[in-house]
């Protein structure tokens, strides 16, 4: 039940006692803040590193050959490594595990018009499991798919910033763009999740641009997914993938430079352990804050009952029960730890939309922000925090008696 008469004594004794009140509540609430705030940095270097792996799926293995810089069985160093179709052939069917496999081979700067637009961009010739590979998103139309590859068709799939550029009034389902004055039909425009510069590709299908280009049976590099797999298996996989190429082309097993087999499973795995062991530091370092703060109100709050323990005797002499005493104490120390921690908890979630709203994408840090979930907890924390701060003090005032506490100076 509501009790005017103790919040007008609660009220009357901060009053009082502003300095000392300001100083108590001001330590719980840097603690509450500094809390709110190391939280919301964790967050923003998660959602950096999330976004930034979601230009490309996660659980992939990406093969990169490169040249030798050891000699082995009679061959020199300086080899150029070229991957063939069949070495992606060869892992896509031999390897366990493999769920979307796809191979690239790359024109940096093709030469592109429509009408009378012209301009350069970047030209990949892939797989139909190339979507998954990149986490494409397709906008109109579709991606590539077998019948394309195997009959090899002049068809792409165009990025949303080549749209803007070649067709700002136009639908481009069904027009065909020159690639070096060779038409293809545009049968999709997609959008990438991760990376704006993604949308201003092109794709063909691999075997058509291996024919187009001259490539023959070359591929630059090729990438396969792992599926659901845990970690352990996808490394299988990675060091299976590395000594089968390793054979095929005859490289020393102690060259890295040749063949390049990066598992991002695994670099993921290592960046998130390193932001759960931010996380978890942040919060030990909050919680260690948010005691000293609990720590101070406890010792205030001894101090309060201290001075009043003259006013204590003579309540109990007037027929105060202990319940009321320790009630009373309670009250005080559980508005002063609540009101100000609710208070740091406000601060710290504007400063972080503050933050948010004037730096945005800044790559690696993106969005800071504070879980709902975890700002009602905080603020529980912050009441209960303040009924044990408050409880001691309360429970050795109750148990004073009111014969010595008249007789206190």
């Amino acid at each position: 039940m509501f009790d005017l008469d103790k919040w007008q004594e609660i009220f009357a004794t901060i009053r009082k006692n502003k300095l000392r009140t300001f100083l108590t509540a001001f330590s719980v609430m840097w603690g509450v803040f500094m809390l709110v705030v190391l939280l919301g940095a964790s967050k923003g270097l998660h959602n950096g590193v999330l976004h930034m792996f979601s230009d490309d799926a996660i659980n992939s293995i990406w093969v990169f050959s490169g040249k030798t810089s050891l000699a082995y069985k009679g061959l020199k160093p300086g080899r150029q490594i070229q991957f063939k179709t069949e070495d992606f052939e060869n892992v896509r069917d031999m390897v366990d595990g493999v769920e979307y496999a796809t191979a690239r081979y790359m024109v940096w700067s093709a030469q592109v018009s429509y009408g009378d637009e012209f301009s350069t961009y970047p030209l990949r010739a892939v797989n139909p499991d190339h979507q998954y590979l990149e986490n494409s998103i397709i906008k109109k139309g579709r991606f590539l798919n077998l019948e394309d590859l195997l009959e090899k068709r002049k068809v792409a799939v165009i990025g949303k910033e080549i749209v803007d550029d070649l067709f700002p009034d136009t639908n481009p389902i069904g027009e065909y763009v020159k690639v070096y004055d060779i038409p293809f039909k545009v049968v999709g425009v997609f959008e990438d999740t991760g990376n704006s510069r993604e949308q201003r590709y092109i794709y063909i299908p691999l075997t058509s641009g291996q024919s187009v280009f001259g490539a023959g049976d070359d591929i630059r590099m090729f990438m396969v997914t792992t599926g659901k797999l845990p970690l352990p298996e996808t490394m299988r996989m990675s060091s299976e993938i590395d000594q089968m190429l390793r054979r095929k082309h005859t490289i020393h097993p102690d060259d890295y430079s040749a063949i390049e087999v990066s598992n991002n499973n695994e670099e993921f795995k290592e960046i998130t352990d390193i932001l759960l062991g931010m996380e978890i530091f942040v919060w030990i370092i909050g919680i260690f804050t948010i005691i000293a703060g609990i720590v101070g109100v406890s010792n205030i709050m001894s101090i309060v009952v201290k001075e009043r323990t003259k006013e204590i005797g003579i309540r109990k002499a007037l027929g105060a029960t202990p319940a009321s005493v320790v009630f009373l104490v309670l009250q005080e120390s559980i508005f002063i730890t609540g009101f100000a921690g609710y208070l740091g908890l406000l601060l710290g979630v504007l400063l972080l939309e503050g933050v948010s709203s004037s730096v945005g994408d800044l790559g690696m840090f993106r969005n800071p922000e504070v879980d709902f979930n975890v700002a009602l907890a905080t603020l529980a924390l912050m009441v209960v925090a303040g009924g044990l701060a408050g409880l001691f003090p309360s429970l050795r005032a109750a148990r004073i008696k009111p014969v010595i506490a008249l007789k206190d100076e």
